[in-house]
């Protein structure tokens, strides 16, 4: 169907109306932490799983805080004479944020859902009717221009996105705003873009509901409204990455073939980058048969910039086609339809010889080295949120390694990184352990084996003494070649530095 199933936007061009539902929702604690106190955690985390029967059983009262979460978020109609108490009913029905119902009530034309900014700011992230809370949850099927609230993608792509200030940032595929107001709070110049108009005017009420600065609002598909001589210290994108037969909606399907959106967004990007910039996205990739994904990834990777690809997750194509399906609600319409729509999926993934999917993150950043590194991993293990802080600091590491060869190393002053704790693995009653493990209890949370010198070497790491004389008073306690120790433990210290155990003193 086409946009006229969706409801009128209210206006963007009212600040003043904006300006005072702004300090009415503030007044009534209408906040994330407001709502979690009133909701309580069972409830709230419900909302992230399309479930609001919880959330309206815990707003049957009467208070302000209450008729809001049902009116904005539950998308229950409230009697106006009670909320004229809480908002300017006048001002927000005039402005289309409000719509008269029956004689004596009034409801909401767009969700409304409060969101914690990275500083504790209170922000709102506005979105179509039945969007705040987990999803399209079917909505899609009535709507190809439906715009998304907050979602597990966008939280994450939020969370694993450097924050330092820059002077100009861009945010491709913007939706509902949620990236373009996380880069507004440390971006002198924010500038959004989206194929969907529709999408660019919820950015605009969003930014302006949170009390954030305007952003430069472009239309267009990816880099298309971006000039060729506009480049960017920040560059962030939740695209719509779904690998579908057909561009059914807008805010998941990209329309090209297989992963092509993803690799001409990744591809597109060096030129786009300031030196130093980063570059966030989320993205699915395919898993074609006789090739490794890494290699497919890293081909994607363009020149002049160090990558960080993560994967997350890998599913079979029968997995992900169930998936998006029941994204979109397929599963609860006609069964004919369901398996007509099942099949164009698996004929499409047959085609193009795809096993399975995989999701995971990419970052790119702007370099100058003569030989960029590109780093590709698997890693489907928990990770400490938010992340961008372990993402900078991986390429801190980077530039580090880089330019201190193994003599360099040898020289150097570490410290053991906070939180890291050994592990010693063996049968019950054995002498000496089979190996030892390094564990990290924050970022990326990762564990790595290491030999009896090399969790030695990582206890002693305080940043007093040199990589190499730590490593000649090993070899005098062992009884072991110094020469020969020095010879061989730099590879060691390397891996445990790349992988954020030990930190240049």
């Amino acid at each position: 169907m086409s946009n006229a199933s969706l409801s009128p936007l209210p206006s963007a061009d009212r600040p003043d109306v904006t300006a005072r539902l702004r300090d009415a929702l503030l007044g009534a604690s209408f906040t994330a932490d407001g709502l979690l106190e009133l909701l309580g955690a069972p409830a709230y985390a419900a909302l992230s799983r399309s479930e609001t029967v919880p959330a309206l059983r815990a707003t049957r009262g009467d208070t302000p805080l209450e008729l809001l979460v049902r009116l904005f978020l539950l998308q229950q109609p409230v009697p106006r004479a009670r909320v004229a108490d809480v908002l300017p009913v006048d001002a927000c029905l005039e402005s289309g944020w409000l719509d008269r119902v029956g004689d004596d009530e009034v409801a909401a034309t767009v969700d409304v859902r409060p969101y914690g900014g990275s500083d504790g700011e209170d922000w709102f992230i506005v979105s179509d009717l039945g969007c705040a809370v987990g999803g399209a949850g079917g909505i899609g099927r009535h709507a190809r221009g439906v715009v998304l609230g907050v979602g597990g993608a966008s939280t994450t792509l939020a969370s694993l996105t450097v924050r330092t200030p820059v002077s100009a940032a861009l945010d491709l595929g913007t939706g509902s705003g949620i990236q373009a107001l996380h880069a507004a709070a440390h971006a002198t110049r924010v500038t959004a873009t989206d194929v969907n108009p529709r999408a660019l005017h919820i950015t605009a009420l969003t930014l302006a509901l949170s009390g954030a600065p305007a952003a430069d609002l472009r239309e267009g598909s990816l880099y298309a409204p971006v000039a060729d001589d506009e480049t960017y210290d920040l560059i962030v994108s939740n695209p719509p990455f779904v690998i579908s037969p057909g561009a059914r909606l807008t805010y998941r399907d990209g329309g090209m073939s297989g992963d092509d959106l993803c690799r001409s967004l990744v591809q597109q990007t060096g030129e786009r980058l300031n030196e130093g910039g980063f570059a966030h996205f989320l993205a699915n990739w395919q898993h074609v048969e006789g090739e490794d994904w890494t290699d497919r990834l890293r081909s994607w990777v363009p020149r002049g910039c160090d990558a960080w690809i993560v994967q997350r997750e890998v599913q079979d194509v029968t997995q992900y086609a169930e998936l998006w399906l029941r994204d979109a609600g397929d599963h609860r319409g006609d069964p004919a339809d369901y398996q007509a729509r099942y099949d164009a999926w698996l004929d499409e993934f047959e085609a193009r010889k795809v096993k399975a999917v995989g999701f995971g993150w990419i970052t790119l950043r702007r370099t100058a080295a003569a030989e960029p590194s590109v780093v590709a991993e698997e890693w489907p293990h928990p990770v400490e949120q938010p992340l961008g802080e372990t993402v900078r600091a991986h390429f801190d590491r980077v530039d580090y390694l880089r330019s201190h060869d193994d003599a360099a190393l040898l020289e150097a002053h570490f410290t053991l990184a906070g939180e890291v704790v050994q592990e010693q693995v063996g049968l019950p009653g054995a002498e000496d352990p089979e190996h030892v493990v390094l564990r990290q209890n924050r970022g990326m949370r990762r564990a790595t084996r290491v030999d009896t010198v090399g969790a030695g070497f990582a206890g002693v790491c305080d940043g007093t003494m040199s990589a190499g004389r730590i490593l000649d008073a090993i070899a005098q306690l062992v009884g072991e070649d110094p020469v020969a120790l020095r010879d061989r433990t730099p590879a060691q210290i390397r891996l445990l530095v790349e992988q954020g155990f030990l930190e240049p003193a």
